[in-house]
Protein backbone atom coordinates (compact mmCIF):
# COMPACT_ATOMS: atom_id res chain seq x y z
CA UNK A 1 0.00 0.00 0.00
CA UNK A 2 3.37 2.44 0.19
CA UNK A 3 2.16 3.83 -3.02
CA UNK A 4 -1.82 4.35 -1.88
CA UNK A 5 -2.24 7.72 -0.68
CA UNK A 6 -6.42 7.78 -1.43
CA UNK A 7 -9.77 5.37 -0.87
CA UNK A 8 -12.41 5.73 -2.73
CA UNK A 9 -15.58 4.56 -1.12
CA UNK A 10 -19.18 3.07 -2.46
CA UNK A 11 -22.14 4.06 -0.23
CA UNK A 12 -25.06 1.41 -0.56
CA UNK A 13 -24.30 -1.85 0.93
CA UNK A 14 -20.82 -0.85 1.49
CA UNK A 15 -20.49 1.98 4.62
CA UNK A 16 -23.90 2.29 4.04
CA UNK A 17 -26.26 -0.89 5.02
CA UNK A 18 -28.69 -0.65 2.59
CA UNK A 19 -30.22 -3.96 2.61
CA UNK A 20 -31.08 -3.03 6.81
CA UNK A 21 -32.37 0.31 5.40
CA UNK A 22 -34.89 -0.77 2.84
CA UNK A 23 -36.13 -3.50 4.95
CA UNK A 24 -36.94 -1.05 7.37
CA UNK A 25 -38.49 1.19 4.95
CA UNK A 26 -40.38 -1.28 3.89
CA UNK A 27 -41.73 -2.23 7.34
CA UNK A 28 -42.58 1.78 8.24
CA UNK A 29 -44.88 1.70 4.65
CA UNK A 30 -46.23 -1.20 5.23
CA UNK A 31 -47.34 -0.27 8.62
CA UNK A 32 -48.85 2.73 7.44
CA UNK A 33 -50.51 1.45 4.20
CA UNK A 34 -51.37 -2.37 5.46
CA UNK A 35 -52.22 -2.03 9.09
CA UNK A 36 -55.83 -4.12 7.82
CA UNK A 37 -53.20 -7.18 7.26
CA UNK A 38 -52.24 -9.31 10.41
CA UNK A 39 -49.18 -10.68 8.44
CA UNK A 40 -47.05 -8.77 7.05
CA UNK A 41 -44.29 -10.89 6.61
CA UNK A 42 -45.51 -12.36 2.54
CA UNK A 43 -45.87 -8.88 2.13
CA UNK A 44 -42.35 -7.83 2.85
CA UNK A 45 -40.86 -10.43 1.14
CA UNK A 46 -42.64 -9.69 -1.96
CA UNK A 47 -41.19 -6.10 -1.84
CA UNK A 48 -37.87 -7.29 -1.25
CA UNK A 49 -38.04 -9.52 -3.78
CA UNK A 50 -39.45 -7.05 -6.83
CA UNK A 51 -36.67 -4.28 -5.12
CA UNK A 52 -34.30 -6.29 -6.84
CA UNK A 53 -31.37 -5.13 -3.63
CA UNK A 54 -31.75 -1.52 -5.18
CA UNK A 55 -30.82 -1.83 -8.36
CA UNK A 56 -34.75 -1.72 -9.82
CA UNK A 57 -35.55 1.85 -10.63
CA UNK A 58 -38.10 3.21 -7.92
CA UNK A 59 -40.87 4.66 -9.80
CA UNK A 60 -40.99 1.14 -11.77
CA UNK A 61 -41.03 -0.59 -8.13
CA UNK A 62 -43.39 1.15 -6.83
CA UNK A 63 -45.82 0.72 -10.11
CA UNK A 64 -45.11 -3.06 -9.44
CA UNK A 65 -46.37 -2.83 -5.96
CA UNK A 66 -49.51 -0.88 -7.02
CA UNK A 67 -50.38 -3.56 -9.19
CA UNK A 68 -48.94 -6.74 -6.89
CA UNK A 69 -49.74 -5.33 -2.92
CA UNK A 70 -53.73 -5.91 -1.78
CA UNK A 71 -54.28 -2.45 -1.41
CA UNK A 72 -57.49 -1.82 0.95
CA UNK A 73 -57.57 1.50 -0.47
CA UNK A 74 -54.95 2.18 -2.98
CA UNK A 75 -53.10 5.03 -3.01
CA UNK A 76 -52.06 7.26 -6.66
CA UNK A 77 -48.09 6.45 -7.91
CA UNK A 78 -47.15 10.02 -6.95
CA UNK A 79 -48.13 9.65 -3.20
CA UNK A 80 -46.21 6.73 -2.94
CA UNK A 81 -42.91 8.28 -4.43
CA UNK A 82 -43.52 11.27 -1.81
CA UNK A 83 -43.82 8.94 1.11
CA UNK A 84 -40.65 7.16 -0.09
CA UNK A 85 -38.86 10.41 -0.41
CA UNK A 86 -39.67 11.66 3.00
CA UNK A 87 -39.22 8.70 4.92
CA UNK A 88 -36.94 6.69 3.37
CA UNK A 89 -33.88 8.44 4.24
CA UNK A 90 -34.87 8.65 8.40
CA UNK A 91 -33.73 4.50 8.31
CA UNK A 92 -30.13 4.90 7.77
CA UNK A 93 -27.72 3.00 9.39
CA UNK A 94 -23.72 2.49 9.01
CA UNK A 95 -22.27 -0.85 9.04
CA UNK A 96 -20.73 -2.37 11.58
CA UNK A 97 -17.77 -0.33 12.95
CA UNK A 98 -17.94 1.77 9.92
CA UNK A 99 -16.99 5.68 11.63
CA UNK A 100 -14.33 3.77 13.00
CA UNK A 101 -13.16 2.38 9.30
CA UNK A 102 -13.27 6.46 8.43
CA UNK A 103 -11.63 7.80 11.20
CA UNK A 104 -8.72 5.56 10.60
CA UNK A 105 -8.73 5.68 6.92
CA UNK A 106 -9.00 9.70 6.92
CA UNK A 107 -6.10 9.64 9.09
CA UNK A 108 -4.02 8.04 6.55
CA UNK A 109 -4.88 8.73 2.91
CA UNK A 110 -7.19 11.49 1.08
CA UNK A 111 -10.51 9.87 0.87
CA UNK A 112 -13.92 10.01 -1.56
CA UNK A 113 -17.19 8.47 -2.32
CA UNK A 114 -18.93 7.55 -5.53
CA UNK A 115 -22.49 6.51 -5.61
CA UNK A 116 -24.80 6.07 -7.93
CA UNK A 117 -28.40 7.63 -7.36
CA UNK A 118 -30.47 10.80 -6.94
CA UNK A 119 -28.73 13.65 -5.80
CA UNK A 120 -31.60 14.16 -3.12
CA UNK A 121 -31.77 10.52 -1.72
CA UNK A 122 -27.85 9.90 -1.83
CA UNK A 123 -26.95 12.98 -0.12
CA UNK A 124 -30.44 12.51 2.08
CA UNK A 125 -28.19 9.24 3.50
CA UNK A 126 -25.11 10.94 3.86
CA UNK A 127 -26.26 13.61 5.89
CA UNK A 128 -29.12 11.60 7.96
CA UNK A 129 -25.59 9.41 9.21
CA UNK A 130 -23.35 12.41 8.89
CA UNK A 131 -20.90 11.58 6.80
CA UNK A 132 -20.08 14.23 4.44
CA UNK A 133 -16.92 15.38 6.50
CA UNK A 134 -15.64 12.11 6.12
CA UNK A 135 -14.17 12.41 2.74
CA UNK A 136 -12.46 14.92 0.59
CA UNK A 137 -14.89 14.78 -2.43
CA UNK A 138 -18.16 13.15 -2.49
CA UNK A 139 -19.23 12.24 -6.64
CA UNK A 140 -23.31 11.24 -6.87
CA UNK A 141 -24.09 10.11 -10.27
CA UNK A 142 -27.00 12.47 -11.57
CA UNK A 143 -24.68 15.23 -10.91
CA UNK A 144 -22.11 13.54 -12.63
CA UNK A 145 -23.60 13.02 -15.67
CA UNK A 146 -22.79 9.18 -16.07
CA UNK A 147 -22.52 6.42 -13.27
CA UNK A 148 -20.52 3.86 -12.38
CA UNK A 149 -19.48 1.41 -14.20
CA UNK A 150 -18.56 4.37 -16.13
CA UNK A 151 -15.23 5.19 -15.99
CA UNK A 152 -15.74 8.60 -16.29
CA UNK A 153 -16.84 9.05 -12.59
CA UNK A 154 -13.68 7.40 -11.49
CA UNK A 155 -11.49 9.26 -13.68
CA UNK A 156 -13.40 12.19 -12.27
CA UNK A 157 -13.18 11.21 -8.63
CA UNK A 158 -9.49 11.05 -9.12
CA UNK A 159 -9.09 14.31 -10.82
CA UNK A 160 -11.11 15.72 -8.07
CA UNK A 161 -8.33 14.19 -5.85
CA UNK A 162 -5.70 15.26 -7.92
CA UNK A 163 -4.40 11.85 -7.98
CA UNK A 164 -3.94 8.98 -10.87
CA UNK A 165 -6.00 6.29 -10.88
CA UNK A 166 -2.71 3.66 -9.67
CA UNK A 167 -2.76 5.73 -5.92
CA UNK A 168 -6.14 4.93 -5.23
CA UNK A 169 -8.12 1.70 -4.30
CA UNK A 170 -11.84 1.39 -4.75
CA UNK A 171 -14.02 -0.46 -2.26
CA UNK A 172 -17.44 -1.40 -3.41
CA UNK A 173 -19.71 -4.40 -2.84
CA UNK A 174 -21.01 -4.82 -6.41
CA UNK A 175 -18.72 -7.11 -9.02
CA UNK A 176 -19.58 -4.65 -12.16
CA UNK A 177 -20.78 -1.26 -11.33
CA UNK A 178 -18.10 -1.02 -8.48
CA UNK A 179 -14.76 -3.24 -9.12
CA UNK A 180 -14.96 -3.85 -12.73
CA UNK A 181 -15.79 -0.07 -13.59
CA UNK A 182 -13.21 0.62 -10.89
CA UNK A 183 -10.29 -1.67 -12.88
CA UNK A 184 -11.15 -0.09 -16.16
CA UNK A 185 -10.32 2.99 -15.00
CA UNK A 186 -6.75 1.73 -13.59
CA UNK A 187 -7.45 1.83 -9.59
CA UNK A 188 -7.10 -1.14 -7.51
CA UNK A 189 -10.07 -2.45 -5.87
CA UNK A 190 -11.08 -4.17 -2.59
CA UNK A 191 -14.39 -6.17 -2.94
CA UNK A 192 -16.78 -6.29 -0.36
CA UNK A 193 -19.24 -9.52 -0.65
CA UNK A 194 -22.31 -8.41 0.26
CA UNK A 195 -25.45 -9.89 -1.53
CA UNK A 196 -24.32 -9.27 -5.33
CA UNK A 197 -22.40 -12.63 -6.67
CA UNK A 198 -19.28 -12.58 -8.87
CA UNK A 199 -20.15 -12.48 -12.52
CA UNK A 200 -18.43 -15.28 -14.86
CA UNK A 201 -16.46 -12.74 -17.10
CA UNK A 202 -15.15 -9.83 -15.35
CA UNK A 203 -11.79 -9.32 -16.03
CA UNK A 204 -11.25 -7.55 -12.60
CA UNK A 205 -8.99 -8.99 -9.75
CA UNK A 206 -9.66 -7.64 -6.31
CA UNK A 207 -6.64 -6.97 -4.20
CA UNK A 208 -8.72 -8.53 -1.55
CA UNK A 209 -12.27 -9.89 -0.65
CA UNK A 210 -14.03 -9.45 2.36
CA UNK A 211 -17.48 -10.17 3.92
CA UNK A 212 -16.97 -7.09 6.55
CA UNK A 213 -16.46 -3.49 6.34
CA UNK A 214 -14.54 -3.56 9.02
CA UNK A 215 -11.83 -6.08 8.27
CA UNK A 216 -10.66 -2.79 6.21
CA UNK A 217 -9.13 -1.74 9.43
CA UNK A 218 -6.43 -4.63 9.33
CA UNK A 219 -5.82 -3.77 5.54
CA UNK A 220 -5.40 0.01 5.29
Amino acid sequence: MKDIRAIIFDLDNTILDRTSLFQSFAALLLKHYFDHEENHRPLLELILELDQDGYKEKRELFRELLDQLPWRTKPEHNDLMDYYNEHYVKSAVLMKNAQEVLRHTKSKYKTALITNGRNAIQYGKIDQLGLRGSFDFIIVSEEAGCKKPDRRIFEAACNALQLGPDQCIYIGDHPLNDIEGAHLAGLSTIWIKVNQPWREGLVAKPLYTIRRFDELLSLL
